[in-house]
C-alpha cells in the first residue's frame, strides 16, 4: 500500500509538468480577424466592438458577410456538382440520365447549399484564396500584419 501511495505521489507530482500544445495556424491575430469577420459578419464581435462602431461600418461588414455568403454557397454547389458528376459518370457512363446531367453544370443562387465545409474537404487556406480573388478579403491579406490604419505613431510628450 506504501508503494502505492509513493507511485500515486510522483504521479501528481510529473504529471503537472505535462503541457499541451494547440493547432495554430499561420496567420496573424489580425488576420483571423479579418476572416471571422467576413466568414461570419458581426456575430464574430463582441458586444462592446459592436456597441462603439458607427453604423456604416456595421452596414459594410453586412455587406461583405453577404457577398461572402453568396460565394460560398456558389463554392458548395460547385463542389457538390464535381461530386455528383464524378459518381454517375463512373457508375452508369452510358446511361441517357447521366448525359443529361453532366450537360447541365449551373448552379441555382435560390438553393442554399447545407453541407459543411468538412463533408465537402474546404479547408481554411481554400476558402481565404476564393475570398482574396473575389474581392472579399484584400489582395495583400497574406501580408497583412496589423490593421492597415495603425501606423507608428510619434510620442507626445
Amino acid at each position: 500500500m506504501e508503494k502505492f501511495k509513493k507511485d500515486i505521489k510522483n504521479y501528481q507530482l510529473t504529471a503537472s509538468k505535462v503541457y499541451l500544445q494547440y493547432e495554430q495556424d499561420k496567420y496573424s491575430e489580425y488576420q483571423n480577424y479579418l476572416y471571422k469577420r467576413a466568414l461570419y459578419g458581426l456575430s464574430s464581435l463582441n458586444e462592446k466592438e459592436i456597441l462603439t462602431m458607427c453604423s456604416k461600418k456595421k452596414q459594410r461588414i453586412v455587406n461583405v458577410y453577404k457577398r461572402a455568403q453568396i460565394v460560398l454557397n456558389k463554392l458548395k454547389q460547385d463542389i457538390t456538382i464535381a461530386y455528383s458528376n464524378f459518381i454517375f459518370k463512373t457508375l452508369f457512363p452510358n446511361s441517357p440520365i447521366t448525359e443529361y446531367l453532366l450537360s447541365d453544370t449551373e448552379t441555382d443562387t435560390a438553393f442554399k447549399n447545407i453541407l459543411t465545409f468538412k463533408d465537402l474537404d474546404i479547408n481554411k487556406d481554400k476558402i481565404i484564396t476564393i475570398f482574396m480573388s473575389e474581392g472579399i478579403l484584400p489582395k495583400n491579406f497574406l501580408s497583412l500584419e496589423l490593421p492597415q490604419n495603425q501606423l507608428p505613431r510619434l510620442k507626445s510628450e
